[in-house]
C-alpha cells in the first residue's frame, strides 16, 4: 500500500493496482495520498479504461503499419524453445 509519506507533495499518482479486500475492490493508494497528491486516478475506474484504450490504439497503429509494409516481419514466440 502506497501511503502519503512515500510520495512527494503535489505528486501525480496513477493507481493501477487492483485488490479485493472483504469483497470490495481497492487500489494500491492509501486514502491519505489523495490529500498530498496534486492528482490521483480513482480506483476502480481510473487506470483500467485508459489502459484498455491505449492498448487498442497501439494494436490498431501496429496493424495499420503492417498493412502498408512498415512493420517488421512477424516473429515466432519461441514457446517451444523452453
Amino acid at each position: 500500500m502506497i501511503t502519503a509519506d512515500l510520495i512527494g507533495e503535489g505528486a501525480v499518482c496513477i493507481d493501477v493496482g487492483v485488490s479485493r479486500v472483504d469483497g470490495v475492490t481497492i487500489g494500491d493508494l492509501a486514502p491519505d495520498v489523495w490529500d498530498k497528491a496534486a492528482w490521483v486516478t480513482p480506483n476502480p475506474g481510473g487506470g483500467g479504461p485508459m489502459t484498455r484504450a491505449m492498448l487498442l490504439s497501439n494494436v490498431v497503429d501496429r496493424a495499420e503499419a503492417r498493412s502498408v509494409g512498415r512493420g517488421p516481419p512477424r516473429q515466432p514466440l519461441g514457446l517451444g524453445d523452453r
